[in-house]
């Protein structure tokens, strides 16, 4: 096991990060805030990643730090692999989810799409759920097979896709797939395993509708969305939401964050889950 991450501090539009034993300064654009810790804190990073105009950047090593390590946050432990967009490979805010997912996912089939590097499926299958999982990029399948050897207690209980997900949903729709559950951390652009173009503004409606689609006859069926695309409020996704499952479904919106060791969070997107009786 690695050591565990922890959210140090945050602010000047950055934050502070123990990541297993490494301590690692990142953007934060929405610390707008001044830091709580004193300098000498901050200066003792081993790295810190620095941006460049085209949304790349590259990492400035203060000391030496391997390309790859683990931590442990969550319930899981994950492979810490820096890139060059400053990403780590996890994103820490989905740890509710993780913790959600471990409690209500028993003999559950779920779907994971933008599944990324497989933290929330490995915790699907913590919970007792049969998981397929779905990422567009071959790479992140790669990751979440190389997380799931690093947590042997889970079992090994799912199916890795490479796909685009509007191609690949569409597929269990004509398959007659039935899901308990779907989660969905939709980015504001990307593109598929193709090369297929996705745009969460005018493709996200749609794949609300198919995900509900997906559901099992006649059994309760929930929808975990998580979003940090700007403009997408907690309003506009219940909203959203709402739209597609009708006036009865129980939905729970609010902000995702980040605790720090200072006592407070660092806000991080919105996190929506809803129950379709």
């Amino acid at each position: 096991m690695g050591k565990d991450y922890i959210l140090l501090d945050s602010g000047n539009l950055k934050k502070l990060e123990q990541v297993g034993p490494y301590r690692l300064i990142r953007p934060a654009l929405n610390a707008f805030w001044k830091p709580s810790l004193a300098p000498s804190e901050w200066k003792a990073a081993d790295a810190e990643f620095i941006r460049d105009s085209s949304g790349h950047g590259s990492w400035l090593r203060r000391e030496r730090i391997p390309d790859v390590w683990s931590a442990d946050w969550g319930g899981v432990t994950m492979q810490i692999k820096p890139t060059s967009f400053g990403h780590l490979g996890f994103f820490a805010e989905q740890f509710r989810n993780w913790h959600y997912f471990r409690e209500h996912c028993r003999n559950m089939d779920v779907l994971n799409l933008f599944a990324y590097s497989g933290l929330g499926s490995l915790s699907m299958a913590a919970g007792g759920a049969k998981v397929c999982h779905l990422d567009a990029a071959r790479g992140m399948i790669e990751w979440g097979k190389e997380n799931l050897a690093l947590n042997p207690s889970i079992p090994n209980a799912i199916r890795w896709i490479a796909d685009d997900v509007n191609k690949f949903v569409n597929r269990e729709l004509r398959r007659n797939s039935k899901y308990d559950l779907i989660a969905l951390d939709p980015p504001t652009f990307g593109r598929g395993s193709s090369g297929q173009l996705w745009k969460i503004e005018s493709d996200l409606p749609q794949l609300l509708k198919n995900c509900l689609a997906l559901r099992k006859d006649d059994k309760p069926f929930t929808l975990v969305l998580s979003c940090h695309s700007p403009g997408f409020s907690l309003l506009v996704l219940e909203r959203m939401v709402r739209e597609v499952v009708g006036n009865h479904a129980e939905i729970e919106a609010d902000e995702m964050y980040i605790p720090e060791s200072t006592g407070r969070k660092l806000p991080s997107g919105i996190g929506l889950r809803c129950i379709v009786d």
